[in-house]
C-alpha cells in the first residue's frame, strides 16, 4: 500500500518517472520511509548519504555555519516541495556543509541518497531533473546571497516580508523578529530597529500576533 502512495506521488513529482523501469520503481520505493520530524531537530549536517525529501507538511531551513559559529539561512522548503540539498550526492562539489533542520514539526517522504544517487546514475532523465532542481536552489541561494551583499536593508525587509504574506495568502507575518532576523542572515537588532521605522512610517503594524502589514504598496516601493 505504501509503495502505492510513493509511486503516485513520484510519478505526479518526478518527470523521470515514466522512464524507470518497474524494477527500478519498486527499488526507489522500497528505498522510502515516511517520516515525521520534531520542531528544531537536524535532519542533515553533511555527513552521510542523507536523502532527498519531499516534504508533505512543515518548514525546513537549509542553512550554513560561519568559522564563528553564524548561522546563515540559505533556502527554506515549504510543504509539497522537494529538498534535495539534503542528499550528499547533491551537494559533493560544494566547499562548505549544509545543514537542514525541521523549522517546524514536519512530514515527509524520505529517499534514502544512495538510492536516488542509483538512479540519477543510471537514468540521463533523472541526472538531468537532479541537475536542474540543484541548480534551481543554488539560484535561490545566491539572490540571498545578493540580497545580503548589495541591498539595503529596508530594500532586503520589505522583499522578505511582501514573500512572507504573499507565500501565506495573510496580511501578517507571523514570526517574531529574531526570526525573521535569522532567516535574513542579520541581526535582531538591525530588524527590529527597521520594523519600528516601518511602524512609524505606518507601513506595518507591530504586535505580539507578528507583523501586519498595513500599507503594500508603500512596501512594493521600498523594493524598487
Amino acid at each position: 500500500m505504501e509503495n502505492k502512495i510513493y509511486s503516485s506521488i513520484y510519478k505526479e513529482q518526478f518527470p523521470f518517472w515514466d522512464s524507470l523501469s518497474y524494477t527500478d520503481k519498486e527499488y526507489m520505493c522500497n528505498n522510502s520511509v515516511t517520516k515525521t520530524f520534531s520542531k528544531g531537530s537536524n535532519i542533515y549536517n553533511g555527513s552521510g548519504s542523507g536523502g532527498v525529501i519531499y516534504l508533505l507538511k512543515g518548514c525546513l531551513r537549509v542553512y550554513m555555519i560561519s568559522e564563528d559559529g553564524k548561522e546563515l539561512t540559505l533556502l527554506r522548503i515549504h510543504e509539497n516541495e522537494l529538498c534535495i540539498l539534503s542528499a550528499s550526492f547533491a551537494t559533493q562539489s560544494m566547499t562548505f556543509d549544509i545543514l537542514v533542520d525541521a523549522e517546524e514539526t514536519s512530514e515527509c517522504y524520505y529517499i534514502n541518497g544512495e538510492a536516488f544517487e542509483y538512479i540519477n546514475n543510471k537514468y540521463s532523465d533523472a541526472k538531468i531533473y537532479a541537475l536542474e532542481t540543484t541548480v534551481e536552489s543554488i539560484s535561490s541561494m545566491m539572490w540571498i546571497m545578493e540580497q545580503i551583499l548589495f541591498m539595503s536593508m529596508d530594500k532586503r525587509l520589505a522583499i522578505f516580508l511582501l514573500d512572507e504574506i504573499n507565500r501565506c495568502n495573510t496580511d501578517t507575518v507571523m514570526l517574531t523578529h529574531s526570526l525573521i532576523a535569522k532567516y535574513m542572515g542579520s541581526a535582531r537588532e538591525v530588524v527590529s530597529r527597521m520594523l519600528k521605522y516601518f511602524e512609524n512610517e505606518n507601513i506595518v503594524e507591530l504586535s505580539r500576533r507578528g507583523v501586519k502589514i498595513i500599507d503594500k504598496k508603500r512596501l512594493r516601493e521600498l523594493t524598487q
